[in-house]
């Protein structure tokens, strides 16, 4: 399997209308003593939060005369995107610095809202620490540096340990192919009808959820592929495509999930992961790396005994086939606004927030992947979380988004046929077709290939 790279994506303007009091403290205006960022704050996520308090406070400790004006939104990962791109429309509300997705940097580059960052990085001592493939994760196509790394992260299965023992799973449960997931689940349901067996993001309210971290988490132990990345079309006609919306169907009308009702509530992750595991309601998760951060002390909801009670182990491939393993990565980055008016107090404060000290703190509590070399060999990371370990180890089999325009509106395709399948509307093989007419539709069919050509 190739790798994807990064991809990019595209905010549809009708999502920003329902936004207008997503974020607090959002003020029109603007001075160049005054330095607004913006970030997503929502459910179970509260780490984020909590860090920009504390850099706030440093820097402006350390810098007498300016003023932070922290603007966390409120806001389901679609929404915030909507809501960032909004902002960034008007100069009195566009922010200094932004938390931004990776996969979101080209395309903000390419509207215009992001500013290089080359001449800060060249003379900043800390980002030797950044590996090349780290740097990658924040360049726009024209090769400059837009966005500054905060950590990344995998994907695998958490599961019960206990519900599994008590279901006749054997533990530790090691899955080689999607057949073992369903056989587990199946065993749970069959012990307990009052236990969800388990949990795949899907369906469109779930956006980015559904589309990268269930779907492609399961496309990638294909042998199919989302988009060639030889020829730089989409693929179709994918065997491949067919076989994940089928695994979709088989949790969500086998009654191994959620109830479709349940699993399109936008809140579902904050119901699972406050909720749902810690109370022993769901057997397994098909989700990231980042999760135990919830359970810490640290965390919206504390859990001290989640570390005896969850395990986790790597999502398989299909049928076993090589490299046996497979996940997703993505990882949000810090970057300036293009239209800041004090391009080296913005700078000063990133440069602060992911110095090594701020890096360290932030990647323990929100069970981040490090990017920095001197985060990721500390002590204090390393022994910090019983997971950190297993979750860096799944990074030479990781995939990545594609590194194209047209991916948020192929993404949201991607949902809308999971949500068929999931709710019984469509079979796979129609939900895939149809898929394939709205590519089409996108793209250009020249931009296409078939998946047996």
């Amino acid at each position: 399997m190739k790798n994807r790279t990064l991809g990019a994506v595209a905010v549809a303007a009708a999502a920003v209308l329902a936004l207008s009091a997503c974020a607090e403290g959002d003020s029109g205006g603007g001075d160049s003593n005054t330095l607004k960022v913006a970030y997503q704050k929502f459910g179970q996520f509260t780490q984020m939060d909590d860090h920009m308090q504390k850099v706030k406070a440093e820097y402006e400790a350390a810098n007498e005369g300016m003023t932070v004006e922290l603007i966390p939104i409120e806001a389901q990962e679609a929404d915030y995107f909507a809501k960032l791109a909004l902002m960034n429309r008007s100069p009195a509300t566009a922010p200094d610095v932004m938390y931004e997705d990776t996969f979101m940097v080209k395309t903000d580059v390419e509207a215009g809202y992001l500013a290089p960052l080359d001449d800060y990085v060249a003379d900043w001592a800390d980002w030797e620490q950044f590996p090349e493939n780290a740097r990658q994760a924040g360049l726009g196509d024209d090769g400059k540096v837009y966005g500054i790394p905060m950590g990344t992260d995998t994907r695998a299965l958490w599961y019960n340990q206990d519900i599994l023992k008590a279901a006749g799973v054997q533990v530790p449960w090691e899955p080689k192919t999607w057949d073992d997931i369903i056989a587990a689940a199946e065993a749970v349901k069959a012990h307990d009808p009052s236990i969800r067996p388990f949990n795949i993001y899907s369906g469109k309210a779930m956006s980015e959820g559904a589309s990268m971290q269930g779907f492609q988490m399961l496309l990638t132990g294909t042998e199919d592929e989302l988009f060639n990345t030889d020829e730089q079309k989409w693929v179709t006609g994918s065997q491949g495509f067919i076989d994940s919306l089928t695994f979709v169907g088989d949790i969500y009308q086998g009654g191994l999930g959620p109830t479709p009702q349940e699993a399109l509530d936008k809140n579902v992750g904050t119901n699972i992961n406050t909720d749902w595991i810690p109370s022993g309601q769901l057997a397994m998760s098909l989700d990231g790396s980042w999760v135990s951060g919830t359970w810490l002390e640290s965390g919206s909801k504390p859990w001290p005994e989640w570390s005896d009670v969850m395990q986790v182990t790597p999502m398989p491939t299909q049928d076993g086939q090589d490299p046996g393993v497979t996940s997703m990565s993505g990882g949000w980055t810090l970057a300036m606004g293009a239209g800041t008016k004090n391009p080296d107090a913005a700078w000063d404060f990133i440069s602060l927030a992911l110095n090594q000290e701020n890096a360290l703190s932030y990647d323990v509590a929100a069970s981040q992947v490090p990017v920095r070399t001197d985060v990721a060999e500390a002590p204090e990371y390393t022994d910090a979380n019983p997971t950190f370990g297993f979750f860096a180890d799944l990074v030479p089999d990781t995939n990545f988004r594609p590194a194209n325009s047209d991916y948020s509106q192929v993404s949201a395709a991607i949902t809308v046929a999971m949500e068929a399948v999931m709710t019984g509307q469509q079979t796979p093989e129609e939900a895939a077709a149809a898929y394939d007419k709205a590519v089409i539709g996108i793209v250009g069919e020249e931009n296409t290939t078939s998946a047996s050509s």
